[in-house]
């Protein structure tokens, strides 16, 4: 949404932010760091809990259907009993080299785990080295600069990049869709989180901009604080539904909740949009 919003508003010849084009470099510069530190939160930190969560949904699950299966009336003792005087004596060598084997089993089991796959997502990638190459400056002389050596690398993936607006576009409407069938969510429930989404938290986003701007963490540039401000007031992220496709529950209740999302961002976007362009010029 950010890469939709605010180059357009740049591109307006009464823009208030100023000279269009220094508009739209600082408004893509901040929608891109707004996108990238969202998709490292939500596939880490938010995938995270969502799994831990729908596992232990599983786990609560498989428990109650283990108490109704049937145990065994004999159990054979015969292992232990005669096993019951033999020792074994600690070998310093042996017990070094299982502590290695670990180490090495653990690493190994780390590395090729599925958990940190799903972290490391392409976006997440994308998302650091994008952070790399913006710091360390002499990759940003050699491939971002219009003199830049490698420029052509960067002009490349940008035009590729262009690509991925509408291409979410399209991912967002094949979501949307899947909620016109309806589940079980509860209108209560709905409106609640409607009221919550659109309402209250773009307000108490104005609070926690203007305390920041107070306390002297935020600048005076206005676009800055219309972008910080507008991140309150944009629907969800679809990376959400990816997570509940993945993990296999919640599909249906999350695009019901998407749908009128959408349907009602489309209204209340619009308004709270007007609104913080006014407050902050």
């Amino acid at each position: 949404m950010l890469m939709i919003i605010l180059p357009a508003l740049c591109e307006e010849t009464n823009s208030p932010f100023g000279d269009s084009s220094t508009c739209s470099a600082y408004g893509e510069a901040y929608a891109s760091l707004s996108l990238a530190a969202q998709a490292i939160y939500v596939w880490s930190i938010l995938y995270s809990i969502m799994r831990t969560s729908a596992n232990s949904i599983v786990k609560e699950t498989a428990e109650i259907l283990s108490e109704t299966s049937a145990e065994p009336l004999l159990v054979s003792h015969s292992s232990s009993e005669d096993n019951i005087y033999q020792v074994d004596l600690p070998d310093e060598g042996n017990q070094r080299m299982s502590t290695f084997g670990k180490m090495k089993q653990c690493f190994m089991t780390t590395i090729r785990s599925k958990s940190l796959k799903m972290i490391f997502t392409p976006a997440t990638i994308a998302a650091i080295v994008g952070f790399i190459v913006g710091i360390v400056s002499p990759f940003r002389k050699a491939l971002v600069d219009d003199s830049a050596p490698f420029h052509v690398i960067y002009s490349s993936i940008d035009l590729i990049g262009e690509a991925g607006i509408p291409s979410m576009t399209l991912v967002v409407g094949a979501n949307l869709l899947k909620g016109l069938k309806g589940s079980a969510v509860k209108t209560s429930l709905l409106l609640g989180i409607l009221i919550i989404r659109n309402i209250l938290l773009p307000v108490s986003g104005i609070a926690v901009v203007k305390a920041a701007m107070h306390f002297g963490l935020v600048g005076s540039y206005s676009l800055y604080q219309f972008t910080l401000l507008l991140q309150y007031a944009i629907p969800p992220a679809m990376n959400i539904g990816t997570i509940l496709q993945m993990i296999g529950t919640g599909e249906a209740e999350f695009s019901v909740v998407m749908l009128w999302n959408y349907v009602v961002a489309a209204f209340s976007l619009t308004l709270w949009t007007a609104f913080y362009m006014w407050l902050v010029t």
